[in-house]
């Protein structure tokens, strides 16, 4: 039985079928196609099966951090973004330390990967970074160093020092397309850039029609997710909401919030981060109601 692949798991081995598609028996039962990226990024489709109603649970466990306020390798000080790899690492932006520190599965204390030489606009330095994702095919950690007005690259083992690769923005939250495209948050310009491998300048891709609360406008944006059909969320923290911005779009929609600041089902508070399922589920953390909300399609 041939299912469309709809998420992916880490860790499996495909066996290409035409060039386009591979295929993986799961459980001796189930077969799946997956798109020929998938197959080179080593992973393995799964079918979710989430009920609308599901819940979870309300007791989290510790990866990182957890050992109160600090700058010690077991510490973290006002964490801000995250990323977890393939091998189930996570990268914090230690925004307070001016640092990035990886957690490896299972460890107690971290390993900094970037920074940690004090606050600084040097090579070797951070300056309260704000975000971190990972970037598999140049095995690198890209970086929003928001004070001191870039992006830089850092290599993801043994790195001593970064190159910037975006100069002069005053940068948020980051993410990555599946063609190696960067999106930035500029919380300045209220606007969503994208960058091709290569480019410099970038294109607008949701804002950039001054600070505001119309459809076309955003507010002190902060961090951004991209899906598979390269729609562009983002959360729109000074106007309690998060919006859509299909490929091309000139305006947004707001798929949460948008309903004036406060604590109700319908309503945001300073939303920050945000992720969305294969589903159209959107996820955000929902900074001043200090809980995580989810809004089903």
């Amino acid at each position: 039985m041939l299912k469309d692949c709809s998420i992916c798991e880490l860790g499996g081995y495909f066996i290409p079928t035409n060039g386009y598609d591979c295929l993986e028996t799961i459980s001796g039962t189930v077969i799946c196609t997956c798109p020929d990226q998938q197959f080179q990024m080593n992973q393995r489709c799964l079918i979710p099966n989430i009920p609308v109603n599901a819940q979870w649970a309300q007791n989290g466990i510790t990866v990182a951090g957890g050992n109160r306020q600090g700058d010690g390798i077991n510490q973290l000080s006002s964490p801000c973004g995250l990323y977890v790899d393939d091998h189930q690492t996570v990268y914090v932006a230690d925004y307070d330390n001016n640092r990035i520190v990886g957690w490896k599965w299972g460890a107690t204390s971290g390993q900094v990967v970037a920074g940690g030489n004090g606050p600084g606009s040097g090579a070797h330095q951070l300056s309260y970074p704000r975000d971190v994702i990972a970037d598999k095919e140049r095995d690198s950690l890209i970086i929003s160093d928001t004070s001191n007005r870039r992006v830089v690259r850092w290599p993801r083992r043994n790195g001593t020092s970064g190159e910037t690769i975006i100069s002069n923005i005053d940068c948020w939250g980051l993410t990555m397309d599946e063609n190696g495209s960067l999106y930035v948050t500029d919380w300045v310009k209220d606007e969503v850039r994208r960058y091709r491998r290569g480019e410099c300048q970038g294109t607008v891709v949701a804002g950039g029609n001054g600070r505001g609360n119309g459809l076309d406008q955003l507010f002190y944006p902060h961090y951004v997710f991209v899906d598979r059909d390269h729609s562009v969320y983002v959360s729109d923290w000074g106007n309690d909401r998060v919006m859509k911005w299909v490929k091309g779009a000139k305006q947004g929609i707001v798929v949460a919030g948008g309903q004036g600041g406060g604590n109700g089902l319908t309503q945001l508070s300073y939303p920050k981060g945000v992720v969305v399922d294969q589903l159209g589920t959107v996820y955000v953390a929902d900074w001043g109601n200090a809980r995580i909300m989810r809004w089903p399609i």
